[in-house]
């Protein structure tokens, strides 16, 4: 015969017994994911699109997709310890399991779009005026006159009267100093305003201008080899851009290092505002390979405002001109990346001769290269990159048209 219940002594059970937690939601699972930050890219899995689904029983078992970049990530360990510990401290969670998987090329592109789209929105506080516009000198290669030209319109911009910042981004080889003619080290001292002593740039006047340059070229010797990995060249070029006192300026040109890198890469991370100029020599082959430093500012949000194409042509002293290295290169570029084709610079001994005599050709040289380079500089000025007092800035007007355009392209790649 079956004992009664006893009505105490259910209410005893009842007692022990704790409540069943109930398991998270998904929604839950996925706003706890939000907080598991990839070290490598700087952004949530979840915003990342690297979390494909979540599963979550009646018992409380969580099982999470995660998707890496690569199937040997190494950073697998430290993503796997994150989803885990985090998705754990929900009472109501058993167990959690991770389901692996690897991103495909197409599923790669959007999360590295996406990452960058990030670090934009994010960008930390650099020394650059608000007002200032930046134009970063890139090129595809290396050998194709880049740092020649970036001086050369750094001293016609000076020269028309603006106050004009050089930024010698090609850590390991720097040239600016020589081609500036300036030989001074840099020192650092205290500022109004700042906690710590900055970096003060070296200054040259060019007529009613003013050249602010930062390189370091003159930190060493000219003739020292910088021995340094990626990681330790965008530190460098970091610390030029948040520990140097630029104070006011009109531009800042940046004379990029060849290739689309870790340089560039931190560069349009942190100044997310640049504009880019491309220079490229006649050959085609040089127009094939610039066109990747057009990618590479595609995919990192910047705008392509114009091509230069450099060492155009020769003309001998009986007037007869020579294509020495081909034809057609920067025309062929501006019109593959849909940019203004600004101007070409013949291929002349007094450009050459100006940057190792310290003397650009553009501020008081003579004769057709000398000519396209301050017409280029006016070009500048006038229509590609009008300078703009910070007082002037029409806050809302720009910042609703950049977000506009950056918006759209951020839409097409994903």
């Amino acid at each position: 015969m079956e004992r009664p219940t006893n009505p105490r002594d259910a209410a005893a059970q009842t007692a022990t017994t704790p409540p069943r937690i109930t398991p998270p939601t998904i929604d839950e699972v996925l706003d706890v994911l939000g907080t598991v930050i990839d070290p490598e890219l700087g952004a949530d899995i979840v915003t990342l699109g690297m979390v494909p689904g979540v599963q979550v029983s009646p018992e409380g078992l969580v099982t999470v997709g995660v998707k890496l970049t690569i199937g040997g990530c190494p950073l697998r360990a430290e993503i796997k310890k994150e989803v885990e510990t985090r998705v754990a401290r929900h009472p109501g969670v058993t167990k959690v399991t991770i389901e692996w998987g690897e991103m495909n090329a197409e599923e790669r592109s959007a999360v590295m779009t996406k990452a960058r789209w990030n670090a934009r929105q994010n960008a930390p506080d650099t020394q650059i005026p608000s007002g200032c516009r930046v134009l970063a000198i890139a090129s595809g290669k290396g050998g194709v006159g880049k740092s020649s030209v970036t001086v050369n319109l750094a001293a016609a911009l000076a020269a028309a009267g603006h106050t004009v910042g050089v930024l010698d981004a090609d850590i390991w080889g720097f040239s600016v100093p020589r081609l500036l003619g300036i030989t001074d080290r840099m020192e650092a001292e205290r500022v109004e305003g700042s906690d710590r002593p900055k970096i003060i740039p070296n200054e040259r006047r060019v007529g009613d201008g003013l050249l602010k340059v930062v390189s370091t070229g003159f930190l060493v010797e000219e003739d020292t080899a910088l021995m340094w990995r990626g990681l330790m060249l965008t530190k460098a070029v970091e610390q030029f851009l948040r520990d140097v006192h630029w104070g006011d300026l009109d531009y800042l040109l940046i004379d990029m290092p060849p290739g689309t890198g870790d340089v560039q890469m931190g560069l349009a991370r942190m100044l997310p505002s640049t504009d880019l100029i491309i220079v490229t020599t006649p050959a085609l082959a040089a127009q094939k390979v610039a066109q990747r430093a057009a990618d590479m500012a595609k995919r990192s949000f910047l705008a392509v405002v114009g091509v230069i194409e450099n060492m155009s042509s020769f003309t001998c002293d009986l007037g007869t001109e020579y294509s020495l290295f081909g034809s057609g290169g920067g025309a062929a570029l501006a019109a593959a990346i849909d940019a203004p084709l600004i101007g070409q610079v013949p291929l002349e001994p007094a450009v050459g001769a100006g940057g190792d005599a310290g003397q650009p050709v553009a501020i008081e040289g003579t004769g057709p290269a000398a000519e396209v380079f301050r017409a280029m500089a006016k070009h500048i000025i006038t229509e590609i990159a009008p300078p703009t007092a910070p007082d002037q800035i029409d806050m809302a007007g720009c910042s609703a048209r950049m977000l506009e355009s950056v918006a759209a392209a951020f839409e097409a790649q994903t």
